[in-house]
């Protein structure tokens, strides 16, 4: 004789192994996540949105989404960092792929990470409707963050670091038109060490990668020069 129970267990256990199964065979779902850096009261900010949903909400992590069928990597960061920032036009790059099984507690996705670049965090004017808010933190000063973004944070800032060196990516961290003292403030504040004011001249200048613009002259004060960058587009200069 089975008993009502018996049944039950008999009953289920079909459905639990076929859902077993089902998650072994399941295909990962790929997403996209974007470390949006900025330069902000002598600090390297990032941008980070606060979960509404699931068991991560009210975490906080970067912007990001699933992947579209039929949807470019790229097209996808683009399109979660408009909806999630309203910026529609910023330096972008891909960073790395981000694949443990278990860093979403709800299925298996990876994570292609980007970082973008904007010259300053007043650009940043919307928010999707599935997060909370949004809000700047100073890097080193990040809350308790979604699966595994603390990871993707520190790779972010290592990236960053390292393309400063060597590229002239700092152009999309400053202004169109910039001050001398302002361009090294920001590689001393990106790369988290006093310079040698007199060398790093020197050699920036001996890049050839600045335009000097025209002095407007208003009363009797003589203005600070300011310059620009001679091309926008990434550049391998090999600077410090």
């Amino acid at each position: 004789m089975v008993s009502h129970l018996d049944i039950n267990v008999v009953a289920d256990s079909p459905r639990r192994r076929h859902r077993a199964v089902a998650r072994r065979h399941a295909r990962p779902k790929v997403a996209v996540d974007t470390v949006l850096f900025a330069i902000d009261a002598g600090q390297v900010k990032c941008y980070l949105v606060r979960l509404r949903w699931g068991p991560v909400a009210g975490k906080w992590a970067f912007p990001g989404g699933l992947v579209r069928e039929g949807e470019m990597l790229d097209d996808a960061a683009l399109r979660e960092l408009r909806q999630s920032t309203g910026l529609d036009n910023c330096y972008i790059e891909q960073l790395f792929s981000f694949g443990d099984p278990n860093r979403d507690p709800k299925a298996h996705v990876v994570s292609v990470a980007y970082m973008a670049l904007i010259d300053q965090t007043s650009a940043v004017h919307s928010c999707s409707q599935k997060y909370s808010n949004g809000q700047w933190f100073e890097m080193t000063r990040l809350p308790d963050l979604a699966y595994d973004h603390a990871e993707i944070a520190e790779y972010a800032v290592r990236r960053l670091k390292s393309k400063l060196e060597y590229t002239n990516i700092a152009c999309n961290l400053l202004p169109p038109t910039f001050t001398f003292a302002q361009i090294e403030e920001l590689y001393a504040i990106v790369l988290g060490r006093a310079l040698d004011r007199r060398n790093f001249r020197r050699r920036i200048m001996a890049m050839n990668l600045l335009n000097r613009l025209p002095l407007e002259r208003r009363g009797n004060h003589r203005p600070a020069a300011l310059y620009s960058f001679q091309q926008r587009s990434l550049q391998v200069i090999e600077m410090l």
